[in-house]
């Protein structure tokens, strides 16, 4: 699946040192801006992690972000490892990259390995390199599982004052997540739904909380057979 984005230095002659150069140049040119689109910023919707497999919920929260919040594209970022999950029962990063692409059967749902590009481990880091980029406004997407462990985040109240985001309900975490730290500090700066179109264009910190029925799938249930593991996609 083609992610419709090319990023500088990656169509490069042979590389006579095997390859190093290559990964430099490559690293070097991601800190440039992004190409930006003609017009208005591109809005676009961060859903960053392990995708250990990819679902149909993945793509169900994509699509309810892409109309509620107006968005022009939802971003899957596939993480090499996230820092709070153990490696044991992880998938190799290329397999859990492949169930993304094909589940995201959507022409506005890119995957990206831009973590692994970035060489990145934490969001905030990967927020600061994006943030460079001009032409994009982003929205942090957010399951309420994810706000209501987002103080063990790194620097977790600078990634709220970096880019708006968007907490989609999930099962059976949103009440806790309304209650707990994270949405308590920043309670002035939660929008009500109504107006989540205006969420990609305000200035962070800003938030809101989406209350769409919930999707049965989860990665946990799939790998522990208790939901069907999704089919491969036919090209």
């Amino acid at each position: 699946m083609s992610t419709g984005l090319r990023f500088p230095g990656s169509d490069l002659p042979p590389d006579p040192t095997g390859g190093l150069r290559r990964r430099v140049r490559v690293l070097l040119a991601l800190d440039e801006p992004g190409p930006a689109p003609s017009g208005r910023p591109l809005r676009v919707g961060l859903l960053g992690g392990s995708f250990n497999p990819a679902h149909e919920g993945h793509l169900y929260v994509s699509r309810v972000a892409l109309e509620r919040l107006g968005l022009d594209q939802v971003w899957w970022l596939v993480s090499p490892q996230n820092p709070l999950k153990p490696r044991i029962g992880m998938a190799p990063f290329e397999e859990r990259l492949a169930s993304a692409r094909a589940i995201a059967r959507h022409p506005r749902i890119k995957v990206l390995d831009l973590e692994r590009r970035f060489g990145t481990v934490y969001t905030v880091d990967l927020l600061r390199r994006l943030c460079r980029w001009r032409g994009y406004r982003f929205v942090l997407l957010l399951g309420a599982d994810n706000l209501a462990q987002l103080p063990r985040w790194r620097r977790w109240v600078e990634i709220l004052e970096r880019v708006p985001v968007a907490v989609v309900a999930r099962l059976p975490y949103s009440r806790s997540a309304l209650a707990g730290p994270a949405a308590k500090r920043f309670a002035a700066a939660r929008i009500q739904p109504e107006r989540a179109r205006e969420l990609p264009e305000r200035a962070p910190p800003a938030w809101v909380f989406l209350p769409v029925r919930p999707h049965p799938a989860s990665s946990t249930a799939i790998r522990e057979g208790r939901w069907p593991r999704p089919a491969p996609r036919r090209e």
